[in-house]
């Protein structure tokens, strides 16, 4: 039996031994530059990091279907669902190198500085190991010119992540452990062949499933600089999603980051090739890191060649998938209601609730979500069109400087906007990241269970208007925490009393064009570079849900001038709580709540008008039953 085992070991040893040569081989002889960089050699090994094709050796696809598949024979290996996403090419994404170009350009002086924030977690394995050899600065020359760096977020830039001040180290101050450990989610792990071929030892530790892993790159604070770039001393939190997944019911359930862009599959899966003493582990966790930015997979999926690629398209096609699934099935619901339809104008409320653990959207301040709605008559013709995208996918008249935050739209000019705008030192809107001072607005969706009253709001705030919304993030009593919106849509008619059909739907877009003007007006390599590709670029905005009401009919205003005993019931919504009812012979009047619960009544005695009525102090819909001659009139009425 020793016999036996030794020389399984020595045949094991041969097989890996031949396996990471031509790994080697093929990564020296055929890894394709940027076409801005000169040859680069692969880094030594023997440090910290290395790179993810020899992680592929083990974890990639395996041609004997024995490891890396699940139970029904697909294949579910971590290196190729990784190589197609944004995380694994962070570092060559062409808006990064754009940006950080136009951020350079504005403030020169900084220029070291900046570069060197930003790559801390575009690049983090190069920016590492250039500071461990000592570099004081990790600039994007230095990037292309880094088989390392240009890894991007690779296998190792998570997995030596260790656990010193986890969750409390932001801004890319990532405590990578020293030491020579690769971390995993799995107990017990197999760690003779990784100590043997690679230098590195595989150790258990639960952190690496849980969300304060993600922490250092996924809130981002950035210095702030005035309009001649001298440091203010102010702060700037340009990102927060960890801040917002910690405001929120998901720690508290045991939903991590890694629960919804890493999701987990139960059954046993061999996680590396040729080892024929390994066994299956579960939960396996797929790296298909599936976040929103289905824009920009497509360019770089369109310019890989030029981006230096290498990975074949049905790759990117299944990221594409992926992403495209997070944003339509997984990010936010919508409801769409009639509240009432009077002579000279129609109600509707549309209910946004947010899905996901953070704030919708999230991360890089350009993403925002625009609602559309739209009530068609009949025969086709618009009666009214709110959220209508142009030609260039700009939305139609968005106000100066930015379009605000919105409870009640009541013209077509009006556009429920989620989004983050940023002010400079004069509160002027700026997309220049350094001249961050102040957020002028804030009114994405946040998460179910976010408070103002967490210890982590001063990280992730809500602007003031949408604090004033009593319909944004809160139930009917006001209380904080629903993750939801209302709008409320108050359209006028103009005398049209037919037939009507009314749509709405919620798009995405990562990177709307209003956000590249400022950096368009500068000219670089860089920049030049990601212009033309954006040009190019298929900029429809995503889908992510819609709503409709069909053949709704609008009641006729000479009907009911010749009905002398109709009935009405205003205002709705109303703020003060204090409603009419208006008509001929009002016997009585019944309130009930939302839930059917009859609140009070009144003796109308035959009058012509209550003026008179107080809701309860509760926000929330209220139903007013009214009885006169012609009979009984159930009317809905929202107390804001």
């Amino acid at each position: 039996m020793i016999k036996l085992k030794h020389t399984l070991t020595f045949l094991f040893a041969i097989i890996l031994i031949a396996g990471f040569s031509l790994i080697n081989a093929n990564q020296n002889s055929n890894y394709e530059t940027l076409k801005y960089s000169h040859d680069r050699a692969v880094i030594d090994s023997g440090e910290f990091f290395i790179g993810a094709k020899l992680c592929n050796g083990c974890h990639g696809y395996d041609s004997t279907h024995l490891a890396n598949i699940d139970f029904l024979g697909n294949d579910v290996n971590v290196f190729d669902d990784w190589r197609s996403t944004m995380m694994a090419n962070s570092a060559r994404d062409p808006f990064f190198h754009a940006k950080v170009s136009h951020e350079i350009t504005v403030n020169p002086s900084h220029s070291l500085e900046l570069q060197t924030k930003c790559l801390d977690c575009h690049a983090p394995m190069g920016k590492f190991t250039a500071f461990y050899h000592g570099a004081t600065s990790y600039t994007l020359n230095d990037l292309f010119n880094d088989t390392l760096g240009i890894e991007g977020i690779s296998c190792m830039s998570c997995h030596i992540i260790g656990t010193e001040g986890l969750g409390s180290r932001f801004s890319g101050d990532i405590p990578y452990d020293t030491t020579k450990k690769i971390y995993g989610p799995f107990t017990n792990p197999f760690v003779g062949p990784m100590q043997l071929y690679v230098g590195m030892t595989p150790t258990y530790s639960d952190h690496m499933s849980k969300s304060p892993l993600c922490s250092a790159c996924h809130t981002l604070i950035t210095n702030t600089a005035d309009l001649s770039g001298n440091s203010t001393g102010g702060t700037f939190v340009e990102q927060a999603t960890y801040h917002e997944y910690i405001n929120s019911v998901y720690p508290s359930q045991e939903i991590y980051c890694q629960t919804c862009h890493m999701p987990q599959l139960e059954e046993q899966i061999v996680i590396a090739n040729q080892i024929l003493a390994l066994t299956g582990r579960s939960p396996f966790n797929l790296h298909q890191f599936a976040g929103a930015n289905y824009f920009m997979l497509n360019i770089l999926k369109a310019n890989k060649t030029y981006l230096g690629i290498q990975v074949p398209d049905p790759y990117f096609d299944s990221t594409l998938l992926y992403t495209s699934n997070n944003l339509t099935k997984n990010s936010i619901s919508l409801s769409l209601n009639t509240d009432s339809l009077k002579t000279d104008t129609a109600y509707f409320s549309v209910t946004l609730t947010n899905k996901v653990g953070h704030k919708f959207p999230s991360g890089y301040p350009s993403r925002r979500a625009v609602v559309q709605f739209v009530v068609l008559k009949s025969n086709g013709d618009t009666l009214f069109k709110s959220g209508i995208f142009g030609s260039n996918y700009e939305v139609n008249n968005v106000g100066a400087p930015y379009e605000k935050h919105h409870n009640i739209i009541k013209m077509q000019a009006q556009t429920q906007i989620y989004e983050m705008v940023i002010g400079d030192v004069n509160n002027n809107k700026t997309t220049v990241l350094e001249r961050a001072a102040n957020v002028l607005k804030d009114n994405r969706l946040v998460p179910n269970g976010f408070t103002t009253s967490h210890y982590s709001y001063d990280t992730a705030k809500i602007d003031n208007e949408a604090l004033a919304d009593a319909d944004f993030n809160k139930n009917t009593s006001g209380v904080e925490g629903n993750g939801k919106d209302i709008i409320h849509f108050h359209i006028p008619t103009n005398g049209y009393d037919g037939v009507v059909n009314v749509y709405t739907k919620v798009f995405y877009q990562s990177v709307p064009p209003g956000w590249l003007q400022e950096m368009f007006s500068y000219s670089t390599e860089l920049i030049d570079t990601f212009k033309s590709m954006y040009q190019s670029a298929d900029k429809t905005p995503v889908m992510c849900v819609s709503k409709e009401l069909l053949n709704l009919q609008l009641p006729s205003s000479i009907e009911n001038a010749n009905n002398s005993n109709s009935i009405s019931v205003f205002p709705s919504p109303t703020t003060s709580g204090l409603i009419s009812i208006k008509g001929i012979g009002i016997i009585s009047f019944e309130v009930y709540s939302s839930d059917g619960k009859l609140i009070s009544t009144g003796n109308g005695k035959n009058s012509n008008l209550i003026s008179d009525l107080m809701l309860p102090y509760e926000k929330g819909i209220y139903y007013i039953k009214v009885l006169n001659s012609t009979g009984t009139n159930i009317f809905k009425v929202l107390r804001l």
